[in-house]
C-alpha cells in the first residue's frame, strides 16, 4: 500500500513539473512595450527683446567746447562771457557801476595828488601855509566816500541775496565731494550715484578737442533753464568749487555741506578748478560743467543709468518661460518576473 502511494506522488510530480517549468522561466516583457514613452521636454525660450533690461540711452553725444566760451582766453582782461542771468548781472554791475567810479575816484585822487605837488612846493611856497583844519574840506571828504559806499551797497547786497536765495522745490540736486585730488559727483533725485571726475592728460584732452588741464573724462551735466543745487563738501581738505562763468564758488569743507544754485541760461561747456590750495595737485583737479538742453539731459540721466524725476522706473525683465512639464519618469527597464514559483504553486 505505501508503495502504491509513492507511485502515485511520483507520477503526479512528473506531469506537472513541465508546466511549472514553463510559467517560472517565461520571459519578462520586453522594457520598450511596458514603459511609457518618455516626452522630451522643451524649453520655450524667452523673447530676446523681452528677456534683456531695457537699454541705456545712447543718443548722449558729449558736447564739444566753443573756443573763448567758458574758459581763459590768451590776454583776456574782463570776466568770462556769462551763461547765467546772475553772472551776467554781476559783470554789469562791475562794469557799469564799479569800474567807472573806481576810475572817476582814481583820476580825482591823482589830480589832487599833481596839483599839491606843484601849488605847494618849497619853491613855490617858501612860506609854509599854517591852516591845520577846513571844516568844508572835512565835511566833504567824509560825506562823499559814504554816499558813494551807500549807493555801491544796494546793487551788491540785492545781488549777494540772489545768489544765496534758497532753491526751488523742482531744482536739480547734485550732490558735490572734493577730494585729494579730484571731484565726485551724486544726482540723489535722479538714481545716479557718485562717479569720479578726473583731469585728462594732454594726449587725451587734445583728442577730445577740449583745452589741457580743464578737460576732463567725466562732467557734471546739467539742463538749461532749469535751477541746480549744489550741495558741497570734503572729504579731506578744504577745497573750493569755482566755475567763473556760472558765478559759482563755494568752499567745500570736511564735514559741513554748503549750498549755492545757479540757473545756465544757453548750452555750452563750462570749465573752472579748486579755487583753494588743497595739496600738491591742487592745480590738477579741473572742474567741467556741460550744460544740456532738458531733453538731451534725459538723455544724459538714462545713459548713467538713472531716471527723470517722476518718470516709471523701467519695468523688470518678464522671467523666462516655463519649462514644458516632462512627462512622467520612465518606466524602468525592466519588469519585475512572473510571480515567484511558490506563488504560483499556491
Amino acid at each position: 500500500m505505501k508503495m502504491l502511494k509513492t507511485l502515485v506522488i511520483a507520477a503526479t510530480l512528473a506531469i506537472g513539473a513541465p508546466a511549472l517549468a514553463q510559467d517560472t522561466t517565461a520571459p519578462a516583457a520586453p522594457a520598450a512595450a511596458t514603459a511609457a514613452p518618455a516626452t522630451p521636454a522643451v524649453a520655450t525660450p524667452a523673447p530676446a527683446a523681452e528677456a534683456a533690461a531695457p537699454a541705456a540711452d545712447a543718443t548722449y553725444v558729449p558736447m564739444k567746447p566753443t573756443d573763448g566760451i567758458g574758459q581763459p582766453v590768451q590776454g583776456g582782461i574782463d570776466f568770462q562771457p556769462q551763461a547765467t542771468d546772475l553772472g551776467q548781472r554781476a559783470k554789469n554791475l562791475n562794469n557799469h557801476v564799479l569800474l567807472p567810479i573806481m576810475t572817476v575816484v582814481a583820476l580825482f585822487v591823482l589830480g589832487l595828488l599833481l596839483w599839491v605837488i606843484l601849488r605847494y612846493r618849497a619853491k613855490a611856497n617858501p612860506v609854509p601855509s599854517k591852516t591845520s583844519h577846513n571844516t568844508l574840506i572835512e565835511v566833504v571828504w567824509t560825506a562823499v566816500p559814504a554816499l558813494i559806499l551807500i549807493a555801491i551797497a544796494f546793487p551788491s547786497l540785492s545781488l549777494l541775496a540772489a545768489q544765496y536765495k534758497p532753491a526751488s522745490a523742482d531744482a536739480v540736486v547734485i550732490k558735490v565731494k572734493g577730494y585729494q585730488w579730484n571731484w565726485g559727483y551724486e544726482y540723489p533725485d535722479h538714481g545716479i550715484g557718485e562717479y569720479i571726475s578726473k583731469m585728462l592728460d594732454e594726449p587725451a584732452a587734445k583728442a577730445a578737442g577740449e583745452p589741457f588741464q580743464l578737460a576732463v573724462d567725466n562732467r557734471m551735466v546739467v539742463p538749461v533753464g532749469q535751477e541746480v543745487k549744489l550741495i558741497i563738501t570734503g572729504a579731506d581738505v578744504i577745497h573750493s568749487f569755482a566755475v567763473p562763468a556760472l558765478l559759482t564758488k563755494m568752499d567745500a569743507v570736511p564735514g559741513r555741506a554748503n549750498e549755492t544754485t545757479f540757473t545756465v541760461n544757453k548750452p555750452g561747456v563750462y570749465y573752472g578748478q579748486c579755487s583753494e590750495l588743497c595739496g600738491v595737485d591742487h592745480a590738477f583737479m579741473p572742474i567741467a560743467v556741460e550744460a544740456l538742453p532738458p531733453e538731451k539731459f534725459a538723455a544724459w540721466v538714462r545713459s548713467k543709468g538713472g531716471k527723470m524725476p517722476g518718470e516709471a522706473a523701467p519695468a523688470p525683465a518678464p522671467a523666462a518661460a516655463a519649462p514644458a512639464a516632462a512627462a512622467p519618469a520612465a518606466a524602468p527597464a525592466t519588469v519585475p518576473a512572473a510571480a515567484p514559483a511558490a506563488a504560483a504553486t499556491n
